[in-house]
């Protein structure tokens, strides 16, 4: 399966969790290491435009295509998994107990989650303390500038 991460382009050669883990985020609290995948590129996209306006989006983002194997262990919960408040913004630290949950227990390598921003899209969760994280690979990146439209 392949999944996507829409980065800065100075981040993007590196899959670690650790900016993630610097401010936390809707999945973990600080100090936890994930890194946050879309199942597409528009949702990747989305959970990206969601943070920025025209005069603070930075121009040098890349798309980073992800390679997930088949055989990856993967947790799958729905929104009915999930506490009422899991798609609040602010996010709630109900959301960053399931995924630092999830980061300690270490019994999957992903964590399938549904999107707070595209209602019937997933995010993937990776965590990078996995064993099968070395299995993980980096496709391709290609430069990805936003079309400013988005944010009239």
């Amino acid at each position: 399966m392949e999944v996507y991460r829409l980065s800065r382009q100075k981040f993007a050669g590196n899959l670690s969790g650790k900016g993630a883990a610097m401010k936390g985020a809707r999945w973990n609290s600080v100090g936890v290491e994930l890194i946050y995948t879309a199942a597409n590129r528009s949702l990747a996209m989305a959970e990206i435009a969601v943070h920025f306006s025209l005069a603070t989006l930075p121009g040098d983002y890349v798309m980073i295509i992800i390679f997930l194997p088949d055989d990856i262990s993967i947790e799958k919960l729905n929104i009915s998994d999930l506490p009422d408040d899991w798609n609040i913004f602010p996010h709630s630290t109900s959301t960053q107990s399931i995924g630092n949950k999830f980061v300690v227990e270490n019994k999957y390598c992903v964590l399938q989650v549904p999107s707070s921003v595209t209602l019937g899209d997933f995010n993937f969760l990776i965590n990078p303390n996995h064993t099968d994280f070395k299995r993980i690979k980096i496709i391709d990146t290609v430069d990805f500038p936003l079309d400013k439209r988005i944010f009239r």
